[in-house]
């Protein structure tokens, strides 16, 4: 028989790290939830074209890394390799620009991209995203930029940090790229294949390329920062104000620009020390054009995402601790055919009461039961043998403190009501 494995690039969550996932996705979801965003969940597939004019066709998203694939009807749908493009689907699709503005929303689930498999980083993985529409102030930036900030405080991270770049939006931001393809055309030579290639079809990706040889062209090409309109150069000065204002950390950083086509204005990334080689563990930023361009009525908006693997992976690299998750209170261990048959009524009772319990199977000796109990951390182990329930009582022993005693059957259920139940 041929022996499976998971396909690259995928993750099994096994039972032992359930705790750190459900720990990050609370604490993501309380920390929206207080902010007044509400939860909006989507399908795993959208149009293909969905994502080729809302992400961009020169993106290397949609170029390299979508699966894409025709269902039996003929149509060609798309796993989401992201949240934004189909959070904008459903608030036009479903009148939320009729809402009172803004909206927030937030969503967490699976995406789907073919990149290279690194550490924290699959073909699938789970995203927590946050987006606020139909808001231009300054201030709707900040917000979901302090809530990833409190998110990866709250998680244990350090040294946190903001990278920030405007990329401008479509009066200012054409001029600017015909002038970084002119300083680019003078040093063709110098540049890798790639980044030859993006000039044509997405300009501003040539900041953001990683590869050696193109490092010294980078850092002496023109700033956005300096070819910003006025509306840009005061979103962008408002929002380093408050910055400045609550004391959070940033850099000017000229070469961050994203990955998407969608991105106007603010643009930002979450650094972090003591996680690896990458520094950065999250961004998003500001999509004013994007709504329009998916046939809504223009309104401005802004977002962010966050990678659930890699902040599990971050907060065992730093030794973060997360709380158990619960295990059933109650052990239920029987002896003999009619204990055995008791114990399926009194498991069923206790259940319906609240109380977690674990019923041993099979036919085993107490000692076996007992150590069975020991390794699943029950607090209270349940005896039922055959002389109890002739005078119908239940052998009762309370792991923690050490002691035993017999307890009616009648009451049995409200005894552990009122110790096994938070």
């Amino acid at each position: 028989m041929p022996r499976y494995q998971r396909p690259t690039g995928t993750l099994d969550i096994l039972p032992e790290d359930q705790a750190y996932w459900e720990h990050v996705r609370a604490h993501a979801c309380r920390l929206a939830q207080r902010a007044g965003f509400e939860r909006l969940d989507l399908p795993l597939f959208e149009t293909t074209e969905l994502f080729a004019r809302g992400i961009g066709t020169g993106t290397d998203v949609v170029e390299k890394e979508m699966y894409t694939f025709k269902d039996k009807g003929g149509d060609s749908l798309t796993l989401r390799p992201e949240f934004t493009a189909g959070v904008i689907r459903a608030y036009i699709e479903n009148g939320l620009h009729v809402r009172p503005q803004p909206v927030k929303l937030y969503s967490i689930g699976p995406v789907f991209r073919y990149e290279r498999p690194q550490a924290g980083r699959y073909r699938q993985h789970t995203q927590f995203n946050m987006e606020i529409l139909g808001e231009q102030d300054p201030a709707a930036d900040l917000e979901v930029m302090l809530l990833v900030w409190d998110l990866y405080a709250d998680l244990g991270f350090r040294d946190l940090a903001f990278q920030l770049n405007s990329t401008g939006c479509p009066r200012c931001r054409p001029a600017y790229v015909e002038v970084l393809k002119g300083y680019y055309q003078q040093h063709l030579a110098e540049i890798c294949p790639d980044c030859q290639r993006r000039l044509g079809t997405n300009p501003l990706r040539v900041l953001d390329c990683k590869v050696a040889g193109c490092q010294p062209v980078i850092a002496d090409a023109p700033r956005i920062g300096d070819h910003l309109c006025d509306e840009c150069a005061t979103h962008f000065a408002q929002l380093r104000e408050y910055l400045d204002l609550l004391q959070r950390p940033y850099t000017l950083n000229h070469r961050l620009v994203r990955g998407l086509d969608y991105y106007t204005k603010t643009v930002f990334e979450v650094w972090a020390a003591g996680i690896g080689a990458q520094a950065a563990v999250c961004g998003g930023g500001r999509y004013d054009g994007l709504i329009e361009l998916l046939g809504g009525p223009p309104t401005p908006g802004v977002g962010v995402a966050v990678g659930l693997e890699r902040i599990i992976l971050g907060m065992k690299a730093q030794g973060v601790s997360v709380p158990d998750l619960p295990a059933p209170p109650v052990f239920l261990a029987h002896l003999g055919p009619q204990a055995r048959l008791e114990a399926v009524r009194v498991a069923e009772d206790l259940r319906r009461a609240g109380i977690g319990v674990w019923l041993a199977f099979g036919e085993r000796g107490l000692k076996s039961q007992l150590r069975e109990a020991g390794k699943r951390a029950a607090r209270f182990v349940v005896i039922l043998g055959e002389e109890e329930l002739a005078r119908g009582l239940a052998t009762l022993r309370d792991m923690t403190a050490g002691e035993q005693q017999e307890i009616p059957l009648a009451e049995l259920t409200s005894w552990l009501q009122r110790r096994a139940v938070p």
